[in-house]
């Protein structure tokens, strides 16, 4: 009887370190890669590239960020990478594509982040936001045939054929210095006037975007930068947009004006923006990109 007790315990831790070790290999190559480019989805790129991570790394979860980055925009790029990153896995890898250098001499890297997120993108300033808020750090350029998709490359697809497979081979795993030769963080292309300035007049920014398709204005202005002119909600603010003189009411959200009203506010990513309840600000007052907005201190 006693065997049979002994034998029935020892299936039982057998099957229980089996079950760790079933949950070891499951784990290994499930990271997440995140896939953000401008290739729109009316054709088969996008489609392509995600076969191609899949081949290398299946059991990997592919999330779309978005694919509708405006064309050749890097800028726009670097923000949506930077404002979805943090609702991402601390391992996380993500590959972006924005690349109107393609074929050139500019460098295809990796970029480890401090939070632990790996970056697979060209080296022209995609990496920028998250290299301001959550430092960088290590890089490499991608350099090994074995991460590629072989040795003949495209000049013109190089989301198919180095970025796609490099994301795969991190997120099933592999060794990420077999990539290629390391990069100092501080060499890597960054964009220039990303972030607003205080000085003794106040407040000098600028447009970086709208807000998906109601035409609200995101500005290069986080809430802490704001909260230094010492306006509180409620308050009317005055201020300039492409030489134009408003005063607009610093409130919590759409409703606390009348429809077809304007309203200064903190976006969900905690920026400053610019918007008319139920209206579209860059359409009515035909505001772009980069176009200039001043506020003063307040008194």
């Amino acid at each position: 009887m006693r065997v049979f007790r002994y034998l029935a315990l020892l299936l039982l831790v057998s099957m229980a370190l089996l079950s760790v070790g079933v949950g070891a290999i499951a784990q290994t190559g499930s990271h997440t890669i995140g896939f953000l480019t401008d290739f729109d989805t009316k054709d088969d790129a996008v489609g392509i590239c995600r076969a191609v991570m899949h081949g290398i790394a299946p059991t990997a979860t592919i999330i779309d960020i978005t694919h509708q980055v405006t064309p050749y925009d890097i800028s726009e790029g670097a923000r949506f990478l930077a404002g979805s990153a943090p609702y991402f896995a601390k391992d996380a890898v993500f590959v972006a594509v924005i690349d109107p250098g393609v074929g050139t001499a500019q460098k295809a890297i990796i970029v480890k982040s401090k939070v632990g997120q790996y970056f697979v993108l060209p080296d022209n300033g995609l990496i920028t936001g998250i290299a301001e808020r959550d430092g960088l750090e290590a890089a490499r350029e991608i350099t090994s045939s074995e991460w590629m998709i072989g040795a003949k490359l495209s000049s013109t697809f190089h989301g198919r054929d180095i970025f796609s497979p490099a994301a795969a081979h991190l997120a099933r795993g592999d060794d990420w210095t077999t990539a290629g030769p390391a990069i100092p963080v501080a060499q890597l292309v960054k964009l220039q006037g990303t972030v607003a300035k205080l000085d003794e007049k106040g407040l000098h920014a600028e447009v970086i975007g709208t807000d998906g398709p109601y035409g609200n204005l995101v500005l290069n202005v986080p809430q802490a930068l704001f909260a230094k002119l010492g306006y509180s909600r409620g308050d009317l603010v005055p201020l300039t947009l492409n030489g134009k003189a408003y005063r607009i009411p610093f409130v919590r959200t759409f409703d606390d004006v009348p429809v077809g009203k304007d309203l200064l506010y903190i976006d969900s990513r905690d920026r400053l923006s610019i918007a008319i309840n139920q209206g579209n600000f860059a359409a009515r007052d035909h505001i772009d990109k980069h176009m200039v907005l001043e506020i003063p201190y307040t008194h």
